[in-house]
Parts: structure tokens; sequence; C-alpha cells
């Protein structure tokens, strides 16, 4: 017999975030898998700003577990820590942001 109820178990991060490097202009992707879909309160973060989804920022959810942020065209500014929170889990990861070097 499953139990429909998933309120009485604590969620659990099953995969976090990692760091990223990318180079100006490209996008770069963080994702976090929960153990169980449902989690309240899910939230993403740049150096403590919260973000939103936009057209820079893309914010999707899979199955109610995966959830993915997508940073699109970053900039050098962009780099910092990226946090993920849903409820009481939180997972962090850096975010750096490569300038093309135009020395010849």
């Amino acid at each position: 017999l499953l139990s429909l109820c998933h309120a009485e178990e604590a969620a659990a991060i099953v995969s976090g975030l990692r760091s990223t490097d990318v180079f100006v202009g490209e996008s770069a992707t963080f994702t976090c898998e929960l153990s169980h879909p449902g989690v309240k309160n899910v939230q993403w973060w740049l150096d403590g700003t919260p973000l939103h989804n936009n057209l820079v920022t893309e914010i999707s959810e899979q199955d109610g577990r995966i959830h993915t942020l997508t940073l699109n065209d970053v900039a050098c500014h962009d780099s910092g820590t990226v946090t993920f929170r849903a409820g009481s889990l939180i997972s962090s990861a850096k975010l750096l942001v490569k300038g093309i070097s135009l020395s010849a």
C-alpha cells in the first residue's frame, strides 16, 4: 500500500547545485533535485537578491522535484553565489562569469 501523504516526510536535496564557469554572453544553468515534489516556498537567489522568471532569468520545475535556473546572456557583474531554497533546504554554488580577453 502506497502512502500518498508526503507531508510527514522531510524533503531532502538529492542532487545539489554545482559551481559553473561561463563566458560573458553565454548561459549558465543550475539544477537542484529534491527527494519528492510538493515542497513549498521555492526561491532562487543571486548574491542575496531574489530571482524572478523573466527574459534573462528562466526558472522551471519538472515533476515538482527538479528545479532549474537558467541565466541567459550573463555579464561579468552576474558572478556570485547562486542559492536555491525550498522550505528549510538550501543549496548554493558559485557562478563565475569570465570576460573575453582582447589582448593581442
